[in-house]
């Protein structure tokens, strides 16, 4: 069965950081372009970052540029966000899924994408 899992959720303070991953169960995750979504109550999922099959090209929102940093290990079948200097406005479920036609580019809206995983929640607050 194929299927994505998200750890590392949970609450920290302003300023902290975390380190999500995204772990592929059922089939190997080199062959995938990988997205991370986040959807916040009342909000619209979006896409905060991606990264193409060989980890070669990586996509930022504008919103988590300079702070986020997504990576893969192909070894250990998993891609990773890294957040630093989180904000209260970063609280959300964060997600991953595979991007449907291989390729980050072009593609930052989440019907572009499949096989989502249940999600991890981050929540920043003091």
């Amino acid at each position: 069965q194929v299927q994505l899992v998200e750890s590392g959720g949970g609450l920290v303070q302003p300023g902290d950081s975390l380190r999500l991953s995204c772990a592929a169960s059922g089939f190997t995750l080199d062959y995938y372009a990988i997205g991370w979504f986040r959807q916040a109550p009342g909000k619209e999922r979006e896409r905060v970052s991606c990264i193409s099959r060989s980890g070669g090209s990586t996509y930022y929102a504008d919103s988590v540029s300079g702070r986020f940093t997504i990576s893969r290990d192909n070894a250990k079948n998993t891609v990773y966000l890294q957040m630093n200097s989180l904000k209260p406005e970063d609280t959300a479920v964060y997600y991953c899924a595979i991007a449907k036609l291989g390729v980050c580019s072009g593609y930052s809206a989440p019907a572009g994408f499949r096989s989502w995983g249940q999600g991890t929640q981050v929540t920043v607050s003091s």
